[in-house]
């Protein structure tokens, strides 16, 4: 189990008003539509999740990245868990032509509104009930969505990534490393319910058997 970090500098290079977050209305309000994961969370308002989640190609690099790290071929399986509208995998079909891919996401509208290139491989799933076989995929992974979890149900997605891959995976979720960190996070967030420091996700994957790779976005 180690920790990689494929995606720090597009994600440092994202500019987060904090403030305008929260004083921009009603936060409590706000998180409860962006917690449906309907169209005001990937394509409404800024106040309620991404405020237009459109293909740019940005994770082009972290695509191949990940594919170099983990030495993906043609004809390899993999799982995007929290895949939204398939932007990630649709880069590793470029990144390594002849991948096969599948994801799952619990919101409707974004397999709806997803890369059409890619959407009959994706499908609505949560990550706590995956149904896939044991040892399924050559490398599964998940960007930005295990903390959006209960522990109880947080638990049961980790083990069942551990039991669906053959040995290479990756969880990328949140975290903070100081009070500050964890200030601008509580103000950002709207659909996290774990808040974890990297020691306490490092012990919850040990404890949980979780032998794969993985990451930590902070809000610096």
């Amino acid at each position: 189990m180690d920790y990689v970090n494929f995606s720090e500098e597009i994600h440092n290079s994202t500019k987060r008003d904090y403030l305008g977050r929260v004083n921009g209305g009603d936060k409590a309000a706000n998180a409860k539509i962006a917690k449906k994961f309907d169209k005001e969370f990937w394509d409404g308002d800024r106040k309620f999740g991404y405020g237009g989640h459109q293909y740019d190609g940005r994770w082009y690099p972290v695509a191949q990245k990940i594919a170099e790290h983990y030495r993906l071929s043609p004809g390899d399986k993999i799982l995007d868990i929290g895949c939204g509208k398939g932007f990630m995998l649709y880069e590793f079909t470029k990144a390594v032509p002849g991948i096969e891919v599948t994801g799952i996401d619990i919101s409707k509208y974004a397999i709806d509104h997803s890369k059409e290139e890619i959407r009959d491989r994706l499908s609505i799933g949560a990550a706590q009930d995956l149904l896939f076989e044991d040892n399924s995929f050559d490398f599964v992974f998940t960007f930005n969505t295990l903390h959006n979890l209960y522990v109880y149900d947080l638990k049961k997605a980790v083990q069942h990534i551990e039991r669906i891959s053959k040995g290479k995976s990756y969880i990328l979720v949140e975290a903070y490393r100081n009070e500050e960190e964890k200030t601008n996070l509580l103000y950002w967030q709207l659909t996290c319910e774990c808040f974890f420091t990297p020691e306490e996700w490092r012990w919850l994957f040990s404890e949980w058997g979780y032998t794969g790779d993985y990451g930590f976005i902070f809000f610096e």
